[in-house]
């Protein structure tokens, strides 16, 4: 019989649990254990769950929970994440969601929420409002640029001719100066500069920023991981210049070509977006087929699914009234609320 236990903070386990979620078909970078430290560096505690038979890891299931008086109390794998949910072979993937279901009773949550990939056969709820992004990265820059869309093409084309500079590194903050200025133009609180470098702290060589800059000032920039082969780019933006420039456009494909020369990447993942979104009709501009994300969840104490999408009307007047803010304002305040955002 399989035994569930928890995975601690700093545990002797943790490259156990990495090895299984890298050897695992349905592994990503967010089932990986340094979230747990990234989580906790945010306030929220991670409850890491993994299966064990005679001693070998076979499943793990890294959870958090995410507490708060606006948004609600919920048990999540993996907040601030795209991907979660158990991994491992049916059998031991259903006993670790009774353990999660366990564990949400136990602490009281509102709900569960597993952020599965593809369907699952199992009986929880499952809600499709997300669609992920993805393609193979070709082998040379020109067919990289060859086999997106075309008028996407002459947009980055573009972009080629206004003398953009690219440096790749660490530079946390003028990334944190161009991404918080994207974020509080779409009415989206930031993170905190503090939870940027957790994730560079935490996954090193793993993680990158790529900054395109103008005459020498920061104009689009963004956060990537690394993750068996494969570039994420996670949290990006451009400041108000970037649409003229087409800077964004820029960004994305000259690291699609870094991720292919320098990285060794064969895959790319442009991460999700909410479905008919403008950001979806962006990525679908790239030529990339749309892959629904099949997000599953057991009510617990909640009498209905939560909605904490920002095209919920009562989130409207927020998002206007958070897009006139000062940058230093929103610099200050948007990490208050933003942590609980998961």
């Amino acid at each position: 019989m399989y035994q569930v236990s928890g995975l601690a903070l700093a545990d002797k386990r943790s490259a156990d649990w990495d090895k299984f979620v890298k050897s695992s078909t349905d592994g990503s970078f967010f089932h990986l254990a340094g979230w747990q430290q990234v989580l906790a560096d945010l306030g929220h505690q991670g409850f890491y769950l993994y299966a064990t038979l005679d001693q070998q890891i076979v499943g793990v299931l890294p959870l958090a929970r995410v507490k708060s008086r606006l948004f609600g109390d919920a048990l999540v794998s993996t907040p601030f994440c795209v991907y979660g949910g158990a991994l491992g072979e049916e059998d031991v993937k259903r006993h670790l969601e009774q353990s999660a279901i366990t564990l949400a009773n136990e602490l009281g949550v509102d709900h569960l929420e597993l952020r599965y990939r593809k369907p699952q056969n199992n009986q929880l709820i499952t809600r499709v409002q997300h669609a992920t992004f993805q393609c193979t990265l070709a082998q040379t820059d020109a067919d990289i640029l060859a086999g997106i869309k075309k008028k996407q093409r002459a947009v980055i084309r573009q972009s080629l001719n206004q003398q953009l500079n690219v440096t790749l590194d660490q530079d946390l903050p003028c990334f944190y100066q161009t991404y918080s200025e994207s974020v509080r133009n779409l009415g989206t609180p930031v993170f905190s500069k503090t939870f940027f470098q957790s994730l560079l702290n935490v996954f090193g060589d793993d993680a990158e920023i790529l900054t395109v800059r103008k005459d020498g000032k920061a104009v689009s920039s963004v956060l990537s991981f690394y993750y068996q082969q494969q570039v994420l780019p996670y949290y990006g933006g451009g400041v108000n210049a970037a649409r003229d420039l087409k800077s964004n456009d820029f960004m994305y494909y000259q690291l699609m070509c870094h991720a292919r020369n320098d990285r060794n990447c064969d895959s790319y993942d442009f991460g999700r977006s909410k479905l008919d979104s403008g950001a979806y009709n962006y990525k679908k501009h790239w030529g990339m087929a749309a892959e629904e994300l099949h997000y599953q969840y057991q009510l617990i104490n909640a009498a209905e699914l939560p909605n904490l999408s920002p095209n919920n009307p009562k989130y409207q007047l927020f998002i206007k009234l958070w897009q006139k803010l000062p940058l230093n304002v929103s610099q200050w305040l948007g990490p208050k609320i933003s942590r609980y955002l998961g």
